[in-house]
């Protein structure tokens, strides 16, 4: 069976590939790729690695995971080529006088989430019929484990927390971990709940370890579309080695289309790199995941703006540093 499924996802990929135009790659381009996590975020990179798609427009990528801003601050100092995150870093990076070049976006939906322990959710009277004003309030004197500060898992902690009326800065602490150690922290009582992406959060409700307190996926639906996974880098990489940006564009396009088109196989070649996570537990979380890649990867002045509100309520960006307007931080050069 085993044999037959890898078979089957060869020739999809196979299949994905002939789809697109052929292209003479010409000379192999060395990228390095700065990513802020090994979440279900970064599947189009993990996928345009696995599937070939990299290696069909002659680029030789290495992926290196630098936590949280880490990953942009390595792109700014020229020690990564390319990243992938978020319009809120993003465009706070930009607010500061940090301006990088967007050429698309992944993802234009949230995948944030904050999960709350069991018995703590239970005890503050927290259910699923409460708005989430409501349910945030349970955050006052938590303890939440976050995944980078001033990251979108920290913004999405403090904006959850600001619907709820409570002070950002004094009503929950913050723990920084990585993501696979969450879940360990949260069931030995280190924490409370903890913020990160999928399939991480999906983990602790499915074993029932915790509740879902907050879903950027169904919990904010004023901040759709949203720039969750644009890949940029430094202005002058698209006009000095123009090549670079073409080449990982289309690789990325291609990933994304095969994640849209076939998520079955996208899952499968996936499991490699969650090879420790219950096969149940992933599915789950990858029908969420699968569903907010774009078809369309255009960077979009509406998913920048929701991108900059978060930050704004998160108290991460004052309002007057935020953008007025976007011109020149973006182009759809490459996902045309």
């Amino acid at each position: 069976m085993t044999a037959w499924r890898n078979r089957t996802v060869a020739a999809a990929i196979a299949g994905a590939a002939a789809l697109g135009p052929t292209f003479a790659v010409g000379q192999e381009i060395e990228i390095l790729m700065a990513l802020p996590a090994a979440t279900l975020t970064f599947s189009a990179p993990f996928i345009a690695e696995d599937a070939g798609f990299y290696k069909k427009e002659g680029l030789k990528v290495g992926h290196r995971t630098i936590v949280g801003v880490g990953a942009v601050n390595a792109v700014i100092a020229g020690s990564a080529d390319f990243t992938i995150g978020t319009g809120p870093v993003f465009l706070r990076a930009a607010a500061q006088g940090q301006r990088l070049l967007a050429i698309a976006n992944l993802i234009d939906k949230p995948l944030v989430e904050l999960v709350l322990r069991k018995d703590v959710a239970q005890a503050a009277g927290v259910t699923d019929a409460m708005p989430l004003a409501a349910r945030a309030k349970a955050l006052r004197g938590k303890t939440v484990g976050i995944q980078g500060v001033n990251s979108i898992v920290h913004a999405w902690e403090r904006l959850v927390a600001n619907r709820g009326g409570l002070d950002i800065e004094k009503d929950v602490r913050i723990a920084p971990m990585d993501p696979s150690a969450m879940l360990a922290a949260l069931e030995t009582k280190a924490i409370d709940g903890y913020a990160t992406s999928l399939p991480f959060t999906t983990e602790a409700v499915v074993k029932g370890s915790a509740v879902m307190l907050a879903s950027a996926v169904s919990d904010a639906p004023d901040l759709l579309p949203f720039a969750y996974g644009l890949v940029y880098t430094r202005p002058d990489t698209c006009t000095k080695a123009r090549e670079k940006c073409v080449r990982v564009a289309r690789a990325l396009a291609a990933a994304n289309r095969f994640i849209v088109d076939q998520p079955q196989d996208a899952l499968a070649l996936l499991k490699k790199r969650f090879d420790r996570m219950d096969p149940a537990v992933l599915a789950a979380a990858w029908q969420i995941v699968a569903a907010a890649h774009a078809r369309d990867l255009r960077v979009t002045v509406p998913g920048l703006e929701h991108s900059q509100q978060v930050s704004l309520e998160a108290k991460l960006l004052e309002p007057k540093d935020a953008l007025t307007k976007f011109d020149g931080l973006t182009t759809d050069e490459f996902v045309r």
